[in-house]
């Protein structure tokens, strides 16, 4: 099992089903939105 977190504020993005134990970063929802309106993330 995987897991997806977000690099700007550590949240578990998502689940996912692997052979190997995975830790994979991006950006959630909330951290993009906030980029795209040009305000500071935590």
């Amino acid at each position: 099992m995987g897991t997806v977190v977000c690099v700007n504020c550590n949240t578990t993005i998502e689940h996912y089903e692997f052979e190997k134990v995975t830790t994979l970063y991006s950006n959630c929802p909330d951290c993009k939105n906030k980029k795209r309106h040009g305000k500071k993330t935590a």
